[in-house]
């Protein structure tokens, strides 16, 4: 991370696949949050990576670099890096790349983290959700493991979801405007950061799918495919990524120049969604009588 950012310079850093697999995902996610970005932004896209020299490189052969083996997504773990790659400097916001940004994302980088806290995530009862975050890099220090060790465990990306929610005084709330999980019944002009986090639902697939199957790719999500039940939601992201395209922004801009092919992960094949996307009978059953 360069030394030279302005402090009003907002660095996001997004997870992403690193086979072309989020092409869509990471041009809507751009376009809208440098739509309503009043402050200078600086995108990281956070891939696996062949360079040695890369803070994401992985060599699955060799079990070198960082180990996913046991990852959901092709980016899990990357996020507990940041503060690290940061030099342990300044504020860093996180993002997984299945994100629509609505609002100005200065309300978020200038939020203020509470003494003790080192990090604003959302905070759901019992459970921390970190997939939009802000970073106090400097305070993160003394609680997340060294880079070095966060690539070489496996199960690193567990095991600090379990320190957090050990020490939930380390967490400062973010607003949940700032990390919507797949609309949550609210009207979209609630809804700072759109999240629309269940895998087999996103609205991206319509695109990537057949997009990947004409070059010959798989994606690398493996599990079933289902409509989103929120169709406004859907049209919102038709016409942000319409919007991107017409801004002059195209999906080659986001190509990796040199993909990473094969790398292990979790297969998704019993992807469940949440309770937003796929509610049960108790959510049904709550919805009906207003609850």
């Amino acid at each position: 991370m360069s030394d030279s950012l302005s402090p009003e310079t907002v660095r996001v850093f997004v997870g992403c696949d690193p086979n072309d697999c989020d092409l869509e995902q990471m041009l809507v996610l751009e376009h809208s949050l440098r739509r309503h970005a009043s402050l200078p932004v600086d995108i990281r896209w956070m891939q696996l990576s062949s360079n040695p020299d890369s803070p994401w490189y992985s060599d699955p052969a060799r079990r070198a670099g960082w180990r996913t083996e046991r990852w959901a997504t092709p980016f899990s773990g990357f996020r507990w890096a940041i503060p690290a790659v940061c030099g342990y400097q300044g504020r860093a916001i996180y993002m997984d790349t299945d994100t629509i940004v609505l609002d100005d994302i200065a309300g978020l980088w200038r939020a203020p983290i509470d003494d003790g806290a080192i990090v604003l995530a959302r905070r759901d009862k019992s459970f921390s959700r970190f997939c939009v975050s802000l970073w106090d890099c400097a305070a993160a220090r003394a609680h997340l493991p060294a880079a070095t060790q966060l690539r070489a465990d496996p199960d690193a990306h567990g095991n600090c979801m379990k320190y957090f929610q050990r020490h939930p005084q380390l967490i400062g709330a973010i607003d949940p405007a700032y990390n919507n999980i797949d609309g949550e019944h609210q009207p979209i002009e609630n809804i700072k950061i759109l999240h629309y986090s269940d895998m087999g639902t996103q609205f991206s697939h319509a695109h990537a799918m057949p997009r990947l199957r004409a070059e010959g790719r798989e994606h690398w999500f493996d599990g079933k495919l289902l409509p989103h039940p929120r169709r406004d939601l859907a049209d919102l992201f038709e016409r942000t990524y319409a919007e991107a395209l017409a801004a002059g922004r195209k999906l080659d801009d986001y190509r990796n120049p040199t993909p990473f092919g094969a790398f292990a992960k979790k297969s998704e094949r019993g992807h469940r969604g949440n309770r937003v996307t796929r509610p049960g009978l108790l959510a049904r059953v709550g919805r009906f009588f207003g609850s």
